[in-house]
């Protein structure tokens, strides 16, 4: 499934009678994965958890841009034609509203502390000396967010317990787009290359896939490692396949 660059809705599930049936009421949640294991891989790694909104959201703020740049001669009358320099990441904003004071128990500082860590390295990746935190993902039913890091988490508590426990809490969550295969790094100079992506049409192969990007067939065994792909024969129509740049070849795997 393409990444959206916003939000994906999931089609309704039809009811006995063959109509839309009724939405029932869910919860909505930050599902949270490791970040990749492969160096420069696009995809999140296995999901590591939820974070699940007590209350669900009233608002959520989606924005996207794009860059342009135009320039200018101080004799024209007129600005220069713009040109455009590419899309900027989608940011996604939303409050997540914690209160425990029916309770009086620690889960609001709980919760808290399970966003904060999701702009710290995972211990995994902290062990392995590739600190990364967590990649999330929102969903409320069946809307879901792009894959994305938590860039800013903001807290603001306003009730405590007698004894000075925070029990009531609203938290800001500033999501950010992480990248959707159009770069990637070089390891040896750290300078970011251009990348193409590929859809898959029935008929194509990895390997003719490769001669066409490449013009050498037998390096579709990299871009089966770059997708993470085992089964090369089995790579469905419709899928999109990043495909690395020709001066990242030796360091993915040629």
């Amino acid at each position: 499934m393409s990444e959206p660059n916003g939000f994906s809705v999931a089609a309704a599930t039809p009811s006995a009678s063959g109509g839309a049936a009724q939405p029932t009421w869910t919860h909505a949640y930050l599902e949270m994965h490791n970040p990749p294991v492969q160096p420069r891989s696009l995809k999140a790694g296995a999901p590591m958890g939820k974070i699940k909104f007590q209350f669900n959201p009233k608002e959520l703020t989606i924005s996207k841009s794009a860059k342009w740049e135009r320039g200018s001669q101080k004799n024209n009358k007129k600005s220069d034609v713009p040109q455009y320099g590419g899309p900027e990441p989608s940011k996604l904003s939303l409050e997540m509203f914690l209160d425990a004071s029916a309770t009086q128990d620690t889960s609001v500082v709980t919760t808290v502390e399970q966003l904060f860590t999701c702009c710290v390295p995972t211990d995994a990746s902290h062990d392995a000396k590739k600190g990364n935190p967590p990649w999330v993902v929102f969903h409320w039913g069946g809307l879901r967010s792009f894959t994305a890091y938590i860039k800013s988490v903001s807290v603001k508590y306003t009730m405590f317990s007698a004894g000075g426990t925070p029990i009531r809490a609203v938290a800001t969550v500033n999501l950010e787009e992480m990248p959707g295969g159009q770069t990637g790094q070089n390891p040896t100079s750290g300078a970011l290359s251009a990348r193409s992506s590929h859809i898959v049409v029935s008929g194509d192969t990895l390997a003719s896939i490769a001669w066409q990007e490449y013009g050498d067939p037998t390096l579709w065994r990299v871009i089966a490692e770059a997708n993470e792909i085992d089964d090369p024969m089995r790579v469905r129509a419709g899928t999109e396949l990043l495909l690395p740049a020709p001066d990242e070849l030796d360091a993915v795997g040629r």
